[in-house]
């Protein structure tokens, strides 16, 4: 597809954010709904766009993503990332703690292996052989989250209502040769157990993108975004006719029907762009013809 209008959107996680924290998600997914939009008008490439804007959160302390990430029950960071491209090539990481930017190394696993999904020691080790520098696991921890755990140990949180402190980033965008991508990286939920994987390196439940249809980017339960296979099904909608916006909708009502909560962003082939939640709030950026919005 020739002359397609480039767009990005993109989100830093659908949950409870409280009022003191709004100002600094919206300044982050601003930034990497700008940053997005350079890459695209530099590069023309909508993974190169999607990759470096999640980089920019993962990077950004605000966030569940790379550095202040929230901790496990056992008191440490695990990580998830992943990557997609609208011919289908994707590649993901879980359960990692020794690599800063999690995306990056997803990108490495589609573009240099021939598998899709590597966890924890056999992802630092193929990490470490692509010549990324490992990091010691104490670096993605901040005092924020430290504290936030404690709180949780002290009053026997379960995982489930820990939930609602959500802020998975993610990223979804087109070039003007219609090419699709989408990516995502999280901390996970806070004080889940460890070895709990969630959505985000599910190809087709956090993430999907197709240049047939459109790509869609997820946040919110992992367990209940898997159990719709969420990314895909709204993918999918679109193909029924619906709208960006109409298909974002449409997949949260289908996460509804296992309760779940969470939200959404979508780009369509013709680069219209669609997002949703049954969240308190959401952190979203856009840009398109050159404007950057922001909202929550």
């Amino acid at each position: 597809m020739i002359g397609t209008e480039p767009a990005i959107i993109v989100h830093g996680g659908a949950w409870a954010i409280p009022d003191e924290e709004v100002e600094a998600h919206l300044t982050g997914v601003r930034k990497a709904a700008e940053l997005g939009w350079k890459v695209l008008m530099e590069t023309d490439n909508s993974l190169d766009a999607v990759e470096r804007a999640v980089i920019l959160m993962e990077d950004d302390p605000t966030f569940d993503a790379g550095v202040g990430s929230f901790l496990n029950r056992d008191g440490y960071v695990e990580l998830d990332a992943s990557i997609m491209d609208g011919e289908l090539n994707a590649g993901a990481v879980a359960s990692v703690n020794r690599v800063r930017n999690p995306v990056r190394l997803a990108r490495m696993i589609m573009e240099r292996t021939e598998h899709l999904l590597f966890v924890g020691e056999g992802a630092h080790r193929l990490a470490e052989s692509f010549g990324m520098s490992l990091i010691d696991p104490r670096e993605l921890v901040v005092e924020r989250e430290r504290r936030r755990w404690e709180e949780f140990r002290a009053k026997g949180m379960s995982s489930r209502k820990a939930f609602e402190k959500d802020s998975t980033v993610g990223a979804v965008a087109i070039d003007s040769k219609g090419r699709l991508a989408a990516a995502l990286s999280t901390g996970g939920s806070p004080f889940r157990m460890a070895g709990r994987v969630g959505d985000v390196p599910v190809v087709g439940a956090g993430l999907y993108a197709d240049n047939r249809k459109g790509a869609a980017a997820c946040s919110g339960h992992g367990e209940s975004i898997i159990k719709v296979v969420l990314a895909k099904s709204a993918v999918d909608m679109l193909a029924l006719g619906l709208s960006a916006m109409e298909a974002a909708r449409a997949a949260i009502d289908l996460l509804g029907r296992v309760g779940g909560r969470g939200g959404i962003i979508m780009v369509d082939r013709d680069g219209d762009l669609g997002y949703y939640y049954n969240t308190p709030r959401m952190a979203i950026a856009y840009a398109k013809r050159g404007v950057v919005e922001a909202l929550i």
